[in-house]
């Protein structure tokens, strides 16, 4: 049975962000709000977490994961990252972008697109997630709560809970933050290719 986890969007209770970070590192997967829409989260080297959200979400084995980080000197640290990139990513964070980058080997295999070699990275604007990844000390593995037979990701802690009750460890809940994903460029071949279309403003890549 999932746990649930009411915290404060601009004041993060320490005591419940601790909390979470505890089941996160029992090897927990949870449910999060991110400044474009819920997520599934869980550490970066959690196997089961990861089977699980493929289940969840019903992936095939080329889906792009996330490793969603605090700052550039954490991220920097899992992607191979030019110059003339770094300057076009670093104008769009911390927002709701996720960037896909060449991994370096700081990243589980498991996470990696199986050809390619890359890997999602993103740095929302979230006050919760940055309490969160401040406590953790380290990136959250990451995927969009899409739900296979829905259009939309959910919205609502209480509803997400509801659904995923004996699928997830815990739910975190600090009000509603959208249907919208995040908008997903692709530089892996050394230029921006928008792959989806969402909450950041794809303009800025075009």
């Amino acid at each position: 049975m999932a746990r649930y986890f009411d915290v404060h969007p601009q004041d993060p209770q320490p005591r419940t962000i601790g909390q979470v970070v505890d089941l996160l590192r029992s090897g927990g997967l949870i449910a999060y709000p991110t400044d474009s829409c819920y997520a599934l989260g869980a550490l970066p080297g959690n196997r089961e977490a990861l089977d699980r959200i493929r289940l969840i979400r019903q992936l095939d084995s080329k889906h792009h994961f996330t490793l969603v980080c605090k700052d550039f000197a954490q991220l920097g640290q899992f992607v191979n990252i030019d110059n003339n990139v770094f300057r076009s990513i670093k104008a769009a964070t911390p927002g709701p972008y996720t960037f896909i980058l060449s991994a370096t080997k700081e990243v589980p295999r498991r996470m990696l697109h199986p050809k390619k070699k890359t890997v999602g990275v993103r740095i929302p604007d979230h006050k919760v997630v940055h309490a969160l990844l401040d406590e953790l000390g380290e990136p959250l593995l990451s995927s969009t709560l899409l739900l296979p037979d829905q259009e939309e990701p959910l919205t609502q802690g209480w509803e997400i809970k509801e659904r995923l009750e004996h699928q997830v460890d815990g739910v975190v809940d600090s009000g509603d933050c959208g249907p919208e994903p995040t908008t997903v460029v692709d530089f892996s071949n050394g230029y921006a290719e928008i792959v989806r279309r969402g909450m950041g403003d794809p303009s800025l890549f075009e």
